[in-house]
């Protein structure tokens, strides 16, 4: 038996509830872990309200909050490959069942071995922001020196597009609330404050010839004021925003398995991929860690700190 942060039904944060269960039986290519660790993601407020039903696993009300998680193998479910009871492992409850909780179960191909020297809170970090900004940078596929805006550098996301794409010798601009000004030039962006200035102004500026690639993380108007900034509108890669195409731009290719996962672990190791976490909270306080997420407000990755 182990507690649990859920919802009994789509809604805002109104719904979230603290609940006991006995530890979920994982299925066929799943694996059971207990918790240390879990991410904090925009998706889990839009999982919470029912705006992605294809994500949520098709499991009985209530549902568990969370899609990432770094922790400990305890069980394995039928056809389960690489991994095994007493391994430390991160991934993505892709199955449904929920991370904000001691216990939960683990897509198994979508999980991966932590490897020795990672911590398992960065680790927990990497199912969403790592792999995200590798899928990103590798779609654009440029070369070192050219330039790059990422737009929402402020974020999880965004903080790891920036340190990326510093790392791989590309010249990196970041958009951002006034507050996100420090984080982002911590990772090596140039920042542009988009409360302060004008952005596009500003930002050909920087680039009067135009940017190489553009990482949009925010979407909408925004998205669609900064992307006549990209030299070529296929280079625009958007994260969040599936209307992309309309403008010219591509909807990032997520790739979610294992080798992916392993992928950004060593480009953490190695200090090339950071994860800026700015916020740890306890399990018992998981709403709050939430909330500030869903705020729109938090800079960098929040975590909840289960074990």
């Amino acid at each position: 038996m182990g507690q649990a942060w859920g919802f009994g039904r789509f809604g805002g944060p109104e719904v979230q509830e603290l609940f006991d269960r006995p530890d979920p039986v994982p299925g066929r290519g799943e694996v059971l872990i207990r918790v240390d660790v879990a991410g904090v993601n925009p998706l889990d407020h839009l999982l919470r309200a029912g705006l992605v039903p294809g994500l949520d696993g098709g499991r009985p009300f209530p549902r568990v909050l969370g899609v990432e998680a770094a922790g400990t193998v305890l069980a394995r479910g039928e056809d389960v490959d690489g991994l095994e009871v007493g391994d430390a492992v991160f991934g993505f409850a892709l199955t449904g069942g929920g991370t904000y909780a001691e216990t939960t179960v683990l897509s198994a191909p979508n999980t991966a071995r932590i490897p020795a020297g990672l911590s398992t809170t960065v680790a927990a970090t990497l199912p969403i922001a790592g792999t995200t900004a590798v899928d990103a940078l590798d779609q654009l596929d440029l070369p070192a020196g050219a330039t790059v805006l990422v737009n929402g550098v402020g974020g999880g996301v965004g903080l790891a597009v920036a340190r990326l794409a510093a790392g791989r010798g590309l010249r990196v601009i970041g958009t951002g609330s006034a507050a996100k000004r420090e984080h982002a030039e911590a990772v090596g962006a140039q920042f542009l404050d988009y409360t302060a200035d004008d952005v596009v102004a500003a930002a050909r500026d920087l680039v009067p010839d135009g940017f190489d690639g553009i990482v949009d993380l925010v979407g909408g108007t925004s998205l669609r004021t900064v992307a006549p900034l990209a030299r070529e509108p296929r280079n625009v890669i958007a994260v969040g925003d599936q209307s992309v195409p309309e403008i010219g731009g591509r909807f990032v290719e997520r790739r979610l398995d294992r080798a992916n996962l392993e992928r950004s672990a060593r480009l953490a190791l190695d200090g090339v991929l950071a994860s800026v976490i700015t916020a740890t909270y306890p399990l018992s306080d998981a709403p709050a860690a939430l909330a500030a997420v869903e705020s729109g407000h938090s800079a960098g990755k929040v975590v909840i700190k289960v074990a």
